[in-house]
């Protein structure tokens, strides 16, 4: 499972093969700039979700992430509306819940018997982070680490069909893996749950600068420094314009043919500054196959609109 926040992402994450879209909502943190997850709302997660559905339509599984202040509530039925605002607008097959408390558990069970699925996570929960003190490791005592297990049996019995086990002991994900009957996707949790999910900006380098390196978690392997290529082409364009070396005559394909840019010669010639302010003829409008010419921009190959 990889992360995907927007349609250039998921095209890409749809193409590798990946099993199954996470729309997480760390897009808060890494599209969207904010330190925390905290802040992104429904309304926004539900635009990222649509924006990933366009770029993986059909083949791998799309789960979107519940945004903090969207579930909690006592009343149930607020989450499964939420729930269902997900699949029906955002696109999504499935939803994700953090915790695994009791209240959750109903929250969870609620929403699978309203007919949504439910991925399950628990651990390090980032919605929680003012509870948790911060982005810390769980698990880490032997008490803790069984309610781990509690919270996942839980979770498992409210109907949920994987949890995701967040920045705890490997020897823990492994038991608690081995407990359950569903699947288990390890993020920092090592190599005995049932899959791996990492964050797209993470795992590409998408960000590779000084103070992004900073904050890498230990947990991420970076199979790819896209980020330095983004910084050098920038530069790069940058550079050639100033140069002028950038579009020139390689990056300039459009011409008119000798008749018309001859008669446009002709035109400039009599174009003196009292016609630039005051021009009596109106230039017609010219009907030619040349001047409609289709284009294809911004990734857009439809040569039918």
């Amino acid at each position: 499972m990889v992360t995907a926040y927007d349609y250039p992402s998921a095209v890409h994450v749809d193409r590798a093969g990946i099993d199954i879209v996470l729309v997480g909502d760390s897009c808060a943190m890494v599209e969207l700039g904010f330190e925390t997850t905290q802040p992104i709302t429904l309304d926004q997660m539900i635009h990222h979700c649509q924006a990933v559905k366009r770029g993986a339509p059909s083949r791998p599984l799309l789960v979107g992430d519940m945004p903090f202040g969207s579930y909690e509530f006592k009343d149930v039925d607020i989450g499964l509306r939420n729930a269902y605002r997900m699949v029906k607008e955002g696109g999504m097959d499935a939803v994700k819940f953090e915790g695994g408390t009791e209240a959750r558990s109903k929250i969870v069970r609620h929403v699978v018997e309203g007919g949504v699925a439910v991925l399950g996570h628990v651990g390090l929960t980032p919605q929680a982070i003012s509870v948790l003190g911060g982005f810390r490791a769980q698990g880490r005592t032997a008490d803790r680490a069984r309610l781990l297990l509690d919270e996942a049996l839980r979770l498992q019995d409210a109907g949920a069909f994987a949890v995701v086990l967040e920045c705890i002991p490997a020897n823990v994900a492994t038991a608690i893996t081995e407990a359950l009957e569903i699947p288990t996707i390890g993020i920092g949790a090592g190599g005995g749950t049932s899959g791996q999910v990492l964050v797209f900006h993470d795992l590409l380098g998408m960000l590779s600068h000084p103070h992004h390196e900073e904050f890498v978690p230990k947990f991420c392997k970076k199979y790819a420094s896209v980020g330095l290529q983004i910084t050098d082409g920038l530069a790069e364009f940058k550079k050639e314009v100033e140069e002028g070396v950038f579009p020139g005559n390689d990056y300039s394909p459009y011409a008119m043919n000798g008749k018309e840019e001859a008669s446009f010669d002709e035109l400039m010639s009599k174009y003196t500054e009292k016609s630039r302010l005051n021009l009596d003829e109106p230039v017609s409008k010219l009907e030619t196959a040349d001047d409609s010419e289709q284009l294809s921009l911004y990734g857009n190959n439809n040569e039918n609109k």
